[in-house]
């Protein structure tokens, strides 16, 4: 997967390239459902099935029928040419709901966007389908902003006072292959004096 900048105006193109690199004929079953229109503008002949990340498109919900006008805008910023999305968020298909609301939410500044996101009433799980894409994912991350793995070796930036035990750790001090705590992206477990503790990233710097 090719990875962007958190940007909203970037947020439909990792879309784009999935779509380009897994390409799909429009199955009959979204055809008929759409009766053969774009199910964004509404006008045009559909001929794209598109799939709404982060579903993988296994069932037609999660796919929306797209003409090539709208296909091909997905990745410019057109927001007067998205109005027509004033009427396609009030679809009955989740998958549209959730397309139309993503690209909304790219030129929400607008006064008409913000008018069209502040009087629709969708399902708090589209809502979340929709934003998805501006979601940055959540990592363990020193001081610094290095991003840790799994052995790793950190060293730590300040004395920290061991809970538990009858020992202080100085600043300096060197922990090798450490362990992500999965549940807390602000914790990590690594071997001071040979015990196994839980660490703060934030007093941590990557070796």
């Amino acid at each position: 997967m090719l990875v962007f900048k958190h940007n909203q105006s970037q947020i439909v193109e990792r879309e784009v390239y999935l779509y380009k690199n897994n390409f799909m004929a429009i199955s009959q079953a979204l055809l008929v459902r759409c009766d053969s229109n774009c199910e964004l503008c509404g006008t045009n002949k559909a001929e794209i099935e598109f799939v709404v990340t982060p579903k993988d498109g296994d069932d037609v919900s999660e796919m929306v029928a797209l003409c090539n006008t709208c296909f091909s805008n997905l990745e410019l910023e057109l927001s007067d040419y998205w109005r027509c999305l004033e009427s396609s968020i009030w679809s009955p298909y989740e998958s549209v709901q959730a397309l139309s609301y993503r690209v909304l939410y790219k030129f929400k500044d607008l006064n008409w966007v913000g008018d069209v996101l502040n009087n629709i009433d969708l399902d708090e799980d589209t809502i979340n389908w929709a934003l998805h894409s501006y979601q940055k994912p959540e990592v363990h991350m020193d001081a610094f902003g290095n991003v840790l793995t799994n052995g790793d070796t950190v060293v730590l930036t300040q004395n920290l006072n061991v809970k538990g035990t009858n020992f202080t750790s100085p600043k300096g001090t060197i922990v090798k292959k450490i362990k992500l705590v999965g549940d807390n992206v602000e914790q990590i477990e690594g071997k001071i004096n040979d015990q196994v503790i839980v660490i703060l990233t934030k007093f941590v710097k990557k070796g």
